[in-house]
C-alpha cells in the first residue's frame, strides 16, 4: 500500500488525450472530496504519479492548483498535505450552503412539475437502499444528486452556479457524518419532496433550512459520538 493510503488499483490510470494536468487535478480533487485521501495526509508526488500512471510534472501542477484553491497545503521543506478544515471554515461553508439551498427549495416548490418530483422520489428510493446496505459512498453521491436536482428544479442559473462552487466542499464535510445522519437525512428529503409537490414554498424553505442545519450541527458534533 502506498504511504498516501491508496491501495494499488484503487484509481484507474488516466487516459493520455486531453489536458493531462487538468485530468490529474480532477482525479486528486475527487480523492480528496471523497476522503479517500484524508485531511492532513501527506501527498508524495512520486507515489501519486505512479499511482495515476503519469509523470511528476502534472502532479506537481495539480497540487499547486489545489493549494491555491485551499484543498492542499504546501509546507516548506515538508511537502504537500491534504488541507485540514477548521471548524470555522466548515461553519462558514455550511451556513452559506443553507442560504443557497433554502432559496432553491422555495423556487423548486414554485416551479417543479410532476416529472421533477418523480425524479426526486427516484433518488430518494436509491438513497434509502444505500442507507439500508450501509453503503456510505453511494449515500454521499446520492445525497449530492438529490440536492443538485432540487437546485435544477429551482430554475435559477445564477443560484445553480453559486451552488456548484460549494458543492464539492459540501460533499467533503458531509462524508464524515453521512453514516451518522443515515436514514434521518432521507426522511427529511421525503418531507421536502412532499412540500415541493404541494407547491408549498414556505414549508419547502423551512424544511430545507432545517435539513441543512442538521447536517451542520452533525459535522460539529462528529467528534462527540
Amino acid at each position: 500500500m502506498l504511504s498516501t493510503g491508496l491501495p494499488h488499483g484503487a484509481v484507474p490510470r488516466l487516459e493520455r488525450p486531453g489536458p493531462l494536468r487538468d485530468r490529474v487535478y480532477e482525479a486528486l480533487l475527487e480523492l480528496i472530496t471523497t476522503r479517500a485521501l484524508q485531511p492532513g495526509q501527506h501527498l508524495v508526488e512520486s507515489e501519486l504519479a505512479g499511482h495515476l500512471g503519469v509523470s511528476r510534472q502534472p502532479v506537481r501542477e495539480a497540487l499547486q492548483r489545489l493549494n491555491t484553491e485551499g484543498w492542499v497545503d504546501l509546507r516548506p521543506a515538508q511537502g504537500a498535505f491534504v488541507h485540514e478544515p477548521t471548524e470555522e471554515e466548515a461553519d462558514q461553508l455550511l451556513t452559506v450552503r443553507t442560504l443557497l439551498e433554502a432559496e432553491a427549495a422555495r423556487l423548486a416548490a414554485s416551479n417543479a412539475d410532476s416529472k421533477g418530483v418523480q425524479a426526486l422520489e427516484e433518488i430518494l428510493a436509491e438513497g434509502l437502499k444505500a442507507v439500508e446496505a450501509d453503503d456510505v459512498d453511494a449515500a454521499v453521491v446520492l445525497n449530492a444528486r438529490f440536492h443538485a436536482k432540487v437546485m435544477e428544479l429551482a430554475g435559477n442559473a445564477v443560484l445553480a452556479e453559486l451552488a456548484a462552487q460549494v458543492d464539492r466542499r459540501v460533499r467533503w464535510y458531509y462524508t464524515p457524518v453521512a453514516r451518522q445522519r443515515g436514514e434521518q437525512s432521507w426522511i427529511e428529503h421525503r418531507e421536502l419532496i412532499a412540500a415541493i409537490a404541494a407547491r408549498d414554498e414556505q414549508s419547502a424553505t423551512r424544511l430545507m433550512r432545517e435539513h441543512t442545519e442538521h447536517t451542520r450541527r452533525s459535522y460539529h458534533a462528529r467528534g462527540d459520538s
